[in-house]
């Protein structure tokens, strides 16, 4: 594959440093190092970044991982790794990162569902902003929570014509969403892709959970 050319926008080392042991846990030692050779992310074997809040991971790295996991396991496969990815990362790296910290306690779970959603959205897209040079937005109409991003890591100088390909974010929403409700699942789909030609990467997420037995009350 080719190599990516730096950005200059980065990620917090912390973040990488979760994405990088989900994705040995699920691949062993030596999958993983053949991935970062296939990435020309050679100095990364065996030097993973340190467990700091430094923006020290290049938005270019980020995406050369999405397609080195994809040349290795077919895109669908890929994408799998790197949507568990995502759900490791939110666990380790920002589920009691500042703002995320208030989602748990007493109070905050009294309050109605779609007000535990937006707050919470918000909080994360907050983080998210502060820690990174990812800039993130959120807002909302009757029925969905739209979670904008505007500079993304995940398709950095990649082209993918009709398809919209960012599934660490998916998978980063699925479990910042359940830590958020205290268990609940909803329906997440990535609606515009700056990797096929949209300005931004948008996500939609729907405000009815999915889990059959709960209804959201008026």
């Amino acid at each position: 594959m080719k190599s990516i050319p730096k950005s200059g926008y980065y990620y917090p080392n912390r973040l990488a440093l979760a994405t990088f042991n989900s994705l040995i846990d699920m691949m062993g030692r030596n999958g993983f190092n053949a991935m970062l050779n296939l990435a020309h992310l050679r100095n990364y074997i065996n030097n993973q970044p340190p467990d700091d809040l430094e923006k020290g991971f290049d938005f270019a790295d980020f995406s050369a991982i999405q397609v080195a996991l994809e040349e290795m396991y077919g895109e669908e496969g890929g994408h799998l790794f790197i949507k568990r990815a995502g759900r490791s990362t939110f666990t380790q790296a920002l589920k009691n990162h500042g703002a995320m910290v208030g989602v748990t306690n007493e109070a905050f779970c009294c309050l109605p569902l779609e007000i535990q959603l937006r707050i919470g959205m918000q909080a994360l897209a907050r983080i998210m902003t502060q820690i990174s040079d990812q800039r993130t937005t959120v807002s909302e109409n009757a029925s969905e929570i739209i979670y904008t991003v505007h500079k993304c890591p995940h398709c950095l100088d990649r082209i993918s014509n009709d398809r919209c390909i960012c599934c660490f974010e998916i998978g980063l929403l699925e479990e910042g969403l359940k830590w958020i409700s205290g268990g609940l699942q909803f329906a997440i789909s990535e609606t515009e892709c700056i990797a096929k030609g949209d300005e931004v990467c948008e996500y939609t997420i729907e405000k009815q959970p999915i889990n059959a037995e709960y209804q959201v009350k008026d």
